[in-house]
């Protein structure tokens, strides 16, 4: 896209022809006063031939090309990337209010811009400019292939509330000169995944890696079989997470549900990518800058670069984030450890480069972002992914904390080849990512979580006898208010409590209701439930069944029985290895 092709002659950077609109959050085609220019039309697929293959996009969409380039010059049009906005036949281009001449489009802040989707290996940055290229986004939605997620997602991710992706990258060789990779026959298993929760104030983001050789139990999978009907694929149990796809016909919507499973935490969508991702999306940003410990010669991944600094893209890089005999212990979470680092090292790169306000990247980055992903029916147009990508884009990368479930070696085996969960501190990170804490120990949600539980939990307890409370049950398990009862009774001393029976309504959250003279006796009984500051509502006593004033504590469904602390943890576990995207770490 230059000045000429547009029209002109004059010294104008196309790229300052496209500016931030701050309304719609979308990139717009500004251009400066000039004679009358006709419209364009968008890509033309070329003509369609009886040896096409199918499309993988919807089939009620018209199709497109999937060879079509961004940019790529067409007859008449010569240079010309993107087409500009359409006017009235024979109308002059009216100049914008205000504006006379070149004016430098305001930046918005380089830690806001990047937009971020990490698929298996790869991020995946796209479409914040795609709005204006509106002749563009119908060949982009063609390039998306979609499988069902079969009722195994939350229904898809939403704007007011925190955001759970699925991304998994498989070890299938498809595409051109990936023979070499992966498993030779293999049917796609999910050889590298990563659970990505963004917070729901955007204010910080966990991307939790799962070791494809974790011990796992595969529940039970309803999947949606080409032919349109469903088949129960059955579970097994004690096999290796990376089984969860492909093996038996599983689709990426299994290993949603075996992720929900391990971790408690139900994804609200998935990406799944192949190797080509990796390479198509360095390419388009130019390459990525990675940082070496010491020289590495891996004739597996056919990685050899020698010790320091390298620029690396393409099939080079694939060789990167493949590699594990090399670095490390030489396992897989040794490639866990590279992979983190790679895609922090590609978060920095588009942050410096500005790459999201360069159009001719972006056009880039869309068209092989769009060919390499598969993603969920929830998650099946440039549309739905632009309006992830602004969700995601308002995220700090300092802010974005990689880490990978804890594990330790399966002791049943005496050749180490897969590990099972750390007992000690998986469930602790789990929950972490549940209550949407994060990582990176952000200072305004420190602060304000701070003052709710010193407002609430500091000052003089009751003694456990003079506690008095009523038990509802607002979304726990059956009788778990009489559980917590008896537990109260028998072994903490509350005697005067009473089973309620069933709240009116549920709660996601156990509360405790009290009046302000009851503030001590609420005090006491969240010592001993171990109650978080949030959970304690200041409001009104009732009466209990003796005609006298009594709190009310109402479990939720966030209740895990009696005697088991509600309280979530505030930081992670010591000896739970992570880093942020904005650090820049050598391999070892």
């Amino acid at each position: 896209m230059d000045a000429q092709g547009r029209g002109r002659a004059d010294d104008i950077d196309p790229a300052d022809q496209w500016v931030l609109n701050p309304n719609t959050g979308e990139y717009e085609l500004r251009l400066a006063p000039s004679s009358p220019q006709s419209g364009v039309p968008g890509p033309r697929r070329p003509p369609a031939s009886d040896t096409d293959p199918p499309a993988r996009a919807r089939t009620d969409a018209p199709a497109r090309s999937r060879t079509d380039a961004p940019g790529r010059p067409r007859p008449g049009t010569p240079g010309r990337a993107v087409p500009p906005p359409r006017r009235r036949r024979g109308a002059p281009e009216e100049p914008l209010p205000g504006r006379r001449g070149r004016r430098p489009a305001k930046k918005a802040s380089k830690g806001r811009k990047a937009l971020l989707w990490t698929g298996g290996t790869m991020a995946f940055v796209l479409v914040a400019g795609a709005g204006a290229a509106y002749f563009y986004i119908e060949h982009l939605n063609n390039n998306i292939a979609s499988v069902s997620d079969d009722g195994a997602s939350t229904g898809g991710f939403q704007k007011d509330k925190a955001i759970n992706i699925l991304l998994i990258g498989t070890d299938k060789r498809t595409g051109k000169g990936n023979e070499s990779y992966g498993d030779a026959g293999s049917v796609g298993h999910a050889d590298t995944t990563i659970l990505l929760h963004v917070s729901k104030d955007r204010s910080n983001a966990t991307a939790l890696s799962i070791p494809r050789d974790l011990i796992v139990d595969v529940p039970d999978c309803p999947t949606t079989q080409e032919d349109g009907t469903q088949k129960i694929i059955p579970g097994t149990q004690d096999v290796r997470f990376n089984t969860s796809l492909g093996q038996d016909g599983r689709t990426p919507s299994c290993t949603m549900r075996t992720v929900t499973e391990l971790t408690g935490v139900k994804p609200d969508n998935f990406m799944v990518a192949d190797f080509n991702a990796v390479k198509t999306l360095t390419s388009a940003v130019g390459g990525v800058e990675v940082c070496l410990g010491k020289d590495i010669d891996d004739p597996d991944s056919h990685l050899k670069l020698s010790k320091g600094t390298h620029t690396i893209e393409g099939e080079q890089a694939l060789a990167f984030v493949r590699t594990r005999h090399a670095v490390g212990f030489g396992g897989d979470l040794s490639r866990i450890g590279l992979q983190q680092q790679f895609l922090s090292a590609l978060m920095r790169k588009l942050k410096s480069n500005d790459t999201l306000s360069s159009p001719s990247k972006m056009l880039k980055l869309a068209e092989a972002g769009t060919k390499a992903l598969t993603v969920d029916s929830q998650l099946d147009s440039i549309s739905k992914l632009k309006d992830l990508g602004m969700e995601l884009g308002k995220l700090d990368t300092k802010n974005l904390t990689f880490t990978t479930t804890p594990v330790i070696d399966n002791p049943a085996e005496k050749v180490k080849t897969t590990v099972v969960l750390n007992e000690s501190s998986a469930p602790q990170v789990f929950d972490m990512i549940k209550n949407d804490i994060s990582f990176t120990a952000v200072k305004e949600q420190k602060k304000k979580e701070a003052a709710a539980v010193a407002a609430r939990l500091k000052g003089t307890k009751a003694p456990a006898s003079e506690v008095r409370v009523r038990i509802l049950n607002g979304g726990a398990v059956a009788g778990s208010a009489q559980e917590t009862l008896s537990w109260l009774q028998n072994e903490e001393g509350v005697t005067k409590s009473e089973n309620a029976g069933n709240a009116p309504a549920e709660l996601a959250k156990t509360t405790l209701e009290y009046a302000p003279d009851q503030a001590d006796q609420a005090r006491r009984l969240a010592d001993i439930m171990g109650l978080p500051g949030s959970a304690m509502k200041p409001g009104e006593s009732v009466t209990n069944a003796q005609g006298v004033p009594a709190m009310t504590l109402t479990l939720g469904k966030d209740f895990k029985g009696a005697g088991v602390s509600l309280t979530a943890p505030t930081k992670a576990p010591e000896g739970v290895q992570k880093s942020t995207a904005d650090k820049v770490e050598c391999a070892q």
